[in-house]
């Protein structure tokens, strides 16, 4: 029995907004109208991470190998000036020769080489160890030796390449090879949807051949911009491409038509401003840069910038991180294989 009190045409009027609103989940306008909510905050989101990561980068620990008379007065009044003018520490590292010290550059232990004389200070920079990094103390070593009256000599010991100034260009062809990798694995699922895991694993593989070999063809070959020890620096590519779609394929295994948003928070918003490519890690945040070692984009950067500019001092760390990613992605991937949206039910096979 109804209410006596309750105003007429309550009970019709809530049925109706339930009626509209179970419509409303059961229709295309739901998703589309989350999807506005979440492009727009993903826009916001990727320019602010951008813009706060990379539109004042600061040096925070700057790796430093030290040489010569470092501890007499002359090179601790200058070490001490660099630190006031960068607002940064300098880890020292000593060497017993500028030998020793640029072996140091080439295996990336440090960024720069304080070599103090008797009556100057020889700064030796790397520029292709880190463009921005370089910079900054290109600049700073100049005006400390005027603040503290000690004469600067200032050099850059490993230039980047002609085509590459500003150090950029690994940046970009790793974001490609990030961003195409898990674009390539969302067309598979929208466009390919009945392969069967296998295949889709395969044909990850096949178009992280080919786009790998495309990137650095264009780049080396067509552009000229940079010149790369090909071999290398495609398989370098084509692992960064097939372990961005694999993560996407993972992502989607476990959380269906949604899985662009962890895709994208983990490779884009988080994984390439951390990678190092654009400022260089002394530059970031040092927690951002320590993670940024541990993602995809930040492993793509870092073996392609070693093959590039140091390739006798090839390291296995970024092979082990970027492999890591793969087999991780493709394990969940195998594992909770029938939870894919996508491929074919089996085949029945006609009974004799």
């Amino acid at each position: 029995m109804s209410d006596p009190m309750e105003p007429r045409g309550a009970h019709s009027g809530s049925a109706t907004h339930r009626a509209r609103w179970d419509a409303f989940k059961g229709s295309p306008f739901l998703p589309a109208t989350v999807l506005v909510l979440i492009l727009s905050a993903a826009a916001s989101l990727f320019a602010g991470s951008y813009t706060y990561f990379m539109a004042n980068p600061t040096p925070h620990r700057v790796p430093t190998a030290v040489v010569g008379a470092y501890e007499s007065p002359v090179g601790q009044q200058f070490i001490l000036g660099m630190e006031k003018a960068l607002d940064a520490s300098m880890r020292l590292h000593p060497y017993a020769t500028a030998a020793e010290a640029r072996r140091a550059v080439d295996q990336q232990k440090v960024f720069a080489i304080v070599d103090v004389q008797s009556t100057e200070v020889r700064l030796a920079v790397s520029g292709a160890s880190g463009a921005t990094v370089a910079q900054v103390i290109s600049q700073a070593g100049p005006e400390v030796g005027k603040v503290t009256g000690v004469p600067v000599q200032v050099r850059d010991i490993s230039p980047l390449q002609q085509g590459d100034p500003r150090g950029l260009a690994l940046f970009y062809i790793s974001l490609a090879a990030v961003i195409i990798g898990f674009v390539g694995a969302i067309q598979l699922s929208v466009h390919a949807r009945a392969l069967n895991p296998a295949e889709r694993i395969a044909f990850t593989v096949a178009y992280a051949l080919l786009g790998g070999f495309a990137i650095a063809a264009v780049v080396d070959w067509l552009l000229g911009a940079l010149d790369l020890p090909f071999l290398e620096s495609w398989m370098i590519l084509t692992l960064t491409m097939f372990t961005s779609g694999m993560v996407f394929t993972m992502f989607n295994t476990l959380l269906g038509r949604w899985a662009m948003l962890p895709t994208w928070g983990l490779m884009v918003l988080l994984g390439n401003p951390s990678s190092g490519g654009a400022v260089s890690w002394p530059l970031l945040p040092s927690t951002l840069g320590r993670i940024g070692q541990w993602l995809p984009p930040g492993a793509s950067v870092n073996a392609q910038h070693t093959a590039v500019y140091f390739g006798g001092y090839q390291h296995a760390f970024p092979f082990l991180v970027l492999a890591g990613w793969a087999l991780l992605s493709c394990a969940v991937f195998w594992t909770w294989r029938h939870r894919h949206p996508g491929g074919r039910p089996p085949a029945v096979v006609p009974a004799d």
